[in-house]
């Protein structure tokens, strides 16, 4: 089950069934299930509370995923800070429901095994990101 909260902010303006599917949709073609899945968004304030308290980062974030995957089943815990995903999207003069989708689906990505610090894995999310993204019109999900 995938589950869409805020903390300290409202929700935004996302269409919860047509992303939970294309969430199932990008993970199974990386032969992953679905678990349980809990988007926490909120403000910079809490994703620097949550970098400092589990991962002693003293820094803003757009997005932290939490891994409780079990075999090909992929589960977590994923913040994602709006503020943050705002000012992204202005810096690289997009618009925003698109920036957030990607981070939306870039903490999937990370649960099912793609990573982004190593040598040329930037690269590799960032193809599978746009992959993933362009199954959006598909599903009549707005990514302007």
């Amino acid at each position: 089950m995938i589950t869409y909260q805020t903390d300290g902010i409202s929700m935004p303006k996302i269409q919860r069934r047509k992303l939970t599917t294309w969430i199932k949709q990008v993970a199974a073609g990386y032969n992953r299930k679905v678990g349980d899945i809990a988007y926490i968004f909120c403000n910079d304030d809490k994703i620097l509370e949550v970098n400092l308290q589990y991962l002693n980062h003293d820094y803003y974030t757009d997005i932290i995923t939490f891994d409780y995957d079990e075999d090909d089943t992929i589960s977590g815990d994923i913040f994602i800070s709006l503020d943050t995903v705002r000012s992204n999207a202005e810096e690289r003069g997009i618009a925003y429901m698109s920036e957030l989708h990607r981070v939306i689906i870039h903490g999937i990505l990370h649960l099912c095994g793609i990573n982004d610090k190593g040598p040329g894995e930037r690269e590799v999310m960032e193809t599978s990101e746009n992959r993933a993204l362009a199954l959006l019109p598909d599903l009549g999900i707005l990514i302007e």
